[in-house]
């Protein structure tokens, strides 16, 4: 593969920048990011189409308080990018005080018009989010413990 291409770079940095001050009313906005029939993955998704990723990520900013993307590496090849990530955000339904942080990455691919096309979370729903909850988390970190005898 050879290098990302000058636009793509310029989109890649477009679309850190949108996730890193992604606000609740800049949702409707993801189509200026995402071709119309974009793929979507994450471990507890997997849709088509751009409007299908709004209503994912209006959810969100439904169930969680300050939700926030801190991007803290790239790397990107031709058409593809993945970026590393943490995202941080308050429980609204449990623990309203405590930040949580769930850390993991996407896998994009851009078109020629530098849209992306795919886009797969690849993050450790056990580790990073059911540990933390309350009851379940006590139960999970049981569970690990009993794998790793």
């Amino acid at each position: 593969m050879s290098p990302t291409q000058p636009h793509l770079d310029s989109a890649i940095d477009a679309l850190v920048q949108f996730f890193e001050q992604l606000q609740r009313a800049d949702v409707a906005r993801l189509k200026d990011f995402y071709a119309a029939e974009t793929f979507f993955k994450d471990p507890f998704n997997e849709v088509q189409g751009v409007a299908a990723m709004e209503r994912i990520f209006a959810h969100m900013f439904e169930a969680l308080d300050q939700p926030h993307f801190i991007v803290t590496g790239r790397v990107a090849q031709g058409q593809e990018c993945f970026l590393v990530w943490d995202f941080r955000f308050r429980f609204k339904r449990f623990d309203r005080v405590t930040w949580q942080t769930v850390r993991g990455t996407s896998h994009l691919r851009f078109d020629d018009a530098g849209q992306v096309v795919f886009h797969r979370d690849y993050w450790d729903a056990a580790e990073e989010l059911y540990e933390k909850l309350p009851g379940v988390g006590a139960l999970m970190r049981w569970l690990k413990r009993q794998a790793n005898r």
